[in-house]
């Protein structure tokens, strides 16, 4: 039948949320098809009322809208049946809002009882996608809009259990056991509570496409575990859950580390890893600005977005991540600038109260980065600010196989590759070798392999017919590693290579067995989780190679990372900084997982002379603190001392600091100085044989480094003359002792 659309008579029936007819139309409970055009059909269920006219059909506000309906058109009205098997709602989302902006208010609404509240109001309706209404709830108006319809499995309807099938429909009949879900709408202020507030396979907050390799992270998986566990796990669950634990996000996360490990890389990939919005990356320093307030200001900015979605979408809000990078430039310690205008000091004010401060936000993510957390105010590192302490260290074995995996899969692709590097190898001969420096690495054998290739004439050119063939080797990568990059916080042969110039040499048992004690201490700090510590001292007379025995144990020992604090880089430091130059070294040495450090000529160190001020007590305490510091967890450090008087550091009560002493003698009797000489092969066997007879059954007293130097001076004599003047030398060095003993 051709009728005409009027409006709504009472605002009580524009609340049922159906089409009022005469009830000499059309029955209460009917559902009908409106055809407003040609191509447009509505459905709706109808209401009779007395007070609308015969031939007319009235229509709400929303229905008109959302229908294109105007007072007075001419409509086409059919009845309309659902087919119960097909078109049974089983689950409806709604977008739901305050129906007026000025009646908003933050209370918190309870979405399951506004399900059941709902289906109660409009069971037996019909419902189409896109359809506006209008529902009372705890005596508030709000506009609905229908955004998706499940259809009811067709199992459930006959009794049985359910298929797990599921098919969207346009149109569908509410029923009494039809599953309602409301979703706030977009810019709405509504608060929700409740299990209904979302659907169950709502969107996760991890980006389901991300892969590390493809990230190009390596060697970080432990600690990407760990920094998911605290600080996504809350993020992950359903909020309902979450509320229903009292739980709050964890809202800052703090890297540090030795630089190139890959903190920055780390932080730039969790803002991809995750479904969020596009992180802020700040520098630290581009906060601070000359005008009073402005770095405060700069600070606010930061936050304001996250702010203004939290007012507007409450627990609905998207994820905000901000980068802080060198966060130790904005945030020091509060109270220790120097400066007058304490910028620093109200910089920190203004972060930790945008983090954690009365109007908290709850939809951030600060992350962090520093080398220096010892600087940081200890207001910002407590939990509910940067509450997730991640040290990012140098990457182990197996994480430096996926680093120079990661960096050598597109030559690998192209075939660039030649099949003789090998990755494993690669890593085991990189120990302590940071991320930013393994990537150096590769970068230097790709420069050594093009540079082949290239022409050089009096202009530069590349060989074409050969750079077809470019392939990086395994021989290009070793001449880097040997000559182009070196680690950080490695080993440095330059510094012990000096020391043990002239070898080892093994004049006797002596020698021997404080060799084999150095490596028994090796295999003890490399073996035993009981003694992460083990310091040893090296004492004995001046020139009898303590330095040289000391550095010949750390070679040895092929710890990644070697060191030697000695006196002669030391020269002219004041006390302060002479300090400060050797916690460096013991703090370098904690960043590795074996370390050893070579603390050479102690007595120098101090600063010791037997007359006037006798030694440095600032640098004996930092010493004393540092032989005693044991390394954090999982780190072994083996401290190996060198000191011709032992007797002073008896005086200083240094000696309770180290686990052991192991005494290194200088050459005693004639037999052992033949025995060097043989092992230096310095003389002619004649010489030698003629040198033996002259202190045959002789006591001696020479250090091995003097005796070197003894001997090369005899070697400038002519060959007749070298006997004579090598014994007249070791005479002169010191006295005859009973007509048979050599002093020297």
């Amino acid at each position: 039948m051709t009728m005409q659309a009027a409006r709504c008579p009472t605002d009580e029936l524009s609340l049922t949320n159906c089409a009022v007819v005469n009830e000499k139309d059309l029955q209460s409970g009917q559902h009908v098809t409106v055809k407003t055009t040609p191509n447009h059909k509505f459905v709706f269920t109808v209401k009779t009322h007395h007070t609308v006219a015969p031939g007319s059909i009235a229509f709400s506000l929303p229905q008109r809208k959302w229908a294109g309906l105007s007072i007075g058109q001419e409509v086409e009205v059919a009845n309309y049946n659902f087919d119960k098997s097909k078109q049974c709602i089983g689950a409806m989302t709604i977008e739901i809002d305050f129906l007026q902006k000025k009646s908003t208010d933050s209370s918190p609404y309870d979405s399951d009882k506004m399900a059941a509240e709902f289906i109660q109001q409009f069971n037996n309706q019909g419902f189409s996608v896109t359809q506006q209404l209008v529902f009372t709830f705890c005596d508030k108006l709000f506009g609905l809009m229908v955004k998706d319809i499940e259809a009811m499995d067709a199992s459930i309807l006959r009794g049985e259990p359910a298929s797990g099938k599921k098919q969207k429909i346009d149109i569908g009949l509410m029923v009494g056991n039809s599953q309602v879900i409301f979703e706030k709408a977009e810019s709405s202020s509504l608060t929700l509570v409740g299990k209904a507030k979302t659907k169950e396979a709502r969107q996760t907050i991890i980006n389901p496409e991300w892969n590390f390799e493809k990230m190009g992270i390596g060697g970080l998986d432990r600690e990407f575990s760990d920094i998911f566990r605290r600080a996504f796990a809350s993020r992950v669950f359903p909020p309902d859950i979450v509320e229903q634990m009292g739980c709050k996000h964890v809202k800052g996360i703090m890297l540090f580390g030795p630089p190139g490990c890959g903190k920055t890389l780390m932080a730039r990939q969790i803002g991809k890893m995750l479904n969020a919005r596009e992180p802020k990356v700040v520098n630290g320093p581009e906060i601070l600005n000359k005008y009073v307030g402005e770095s405060e200001a700069n600070i606010r900015k930061l936050f304001a977005d996250a702010e203004d979605e939290q007012k507007r979408l409450g627990a609905n809000s998207g994820l905000h991540i901000i980068i802080f990078d060198e966060l130790d430039a904005i945030c020091k310690q509060r109270g220790t600038g120097a400066s007058s205008t304490g910028v620093h000091d109200t910089v920190v004010n203004q972060l930790l109260s945008k983090i954690d401060g009365v109007e908290q936000l709850n939809n951030i993510l600060v992350i962090g980065m520093t080398n220096r957390p010892d600087l940081i105010d200890d207001a910002l590192m407590r939990p509910g600010r940067f509450e997730v302490k991640m040290e990012i260290s140098l990457p182990d074995e197996k994480g430096r196989v996926q680093i120079l995996t990661i960096h050598t899969n597109k030559m690998r692709g192209f075939n660039l590759l030649a099949p003789d590097v090998d990755i494993k190898e690669l890593a085991t001969e990189t120990k302590n070798y940071s991320g930013a420096e393994l990537e150096g690495l590769v970068r230097a054998a790709q420069s050594t392999a093009m540079n082949r290739h290239i022409k050089a004439t009096s202009t530069v050119e590349v060989d074409m017919e050969k750079a077809e063939k470019l392939q990086v080797t395994r021989s290009d990568f070793m001449g880097s590693l040997n000559n182009d990059i070196k680690p950080a916080f490695g080993t440095n042969q330059e510094d012990y290579s000096n020391y043990i110039m002239n070898g080892i040499i093994k004049w006797g048992d002596p020698v021997t067995h404080v060799l084999d004690d150095g490596m028994l201490l090796v295999q003890q700090t490399k073996n035993s989780d009981r003694t992460p510590l083990v310091a040893v001292l090296l004492e004995g007379p001046p020139h009898s190679g303590k330095t040289a025995l000391a550095a010949q144990i750390a070679e040895d020992s092929e710890f990644p990372f070697i060191k030697i604090c000695s006196p002669d880089k030391m020269i002219g430091h004041s006390e302060i900084s002479k300090c400060q130059a050797i916690k460096k070294v013991f703090d370098d040495a904690y960043k590795s997982q074996l370390s050893c450090v070579v603390v050479d000529d102690i007595e120098r160190l101090l600063d010791y002379v037997p007359i006037g001020p006798r030694f440095s007590n600032l640098v004996l305490q930092a010493l004393l603190v540092l032989l005693k510091k044991a390394p954090p967890k999982g780190r072994k450090l083996l401290i190996i001392g060198t000191t011709s008087r032992k007797d002073v550091l008896q005086e200083m009560e240094m000696l309770d600091a180290f686990s052991t002493t192991i005494h290194v003698p200088n050459i005693s009797t004639g037999e052992q100085l033949v025995d060097s000489l043989e092992l230096l092969g310095s003389f002619t066997d004649k010489e030698r044989a003629s040198i033996a007879h002259q202190l045959k059954g002789k006591r001696v007293w020479i250090g091995i480094k003097k005796l070197l130097v003894l001997i090369e001076m005899s070697l400038q004599m002519p060959a007749d003359y070298r006997v004579t003047k090598f014994l007249s030398l070791l005479r002169d060095e010191g006295a005859l002792n009973e007509g048979d003993q050599i002093r020297i």
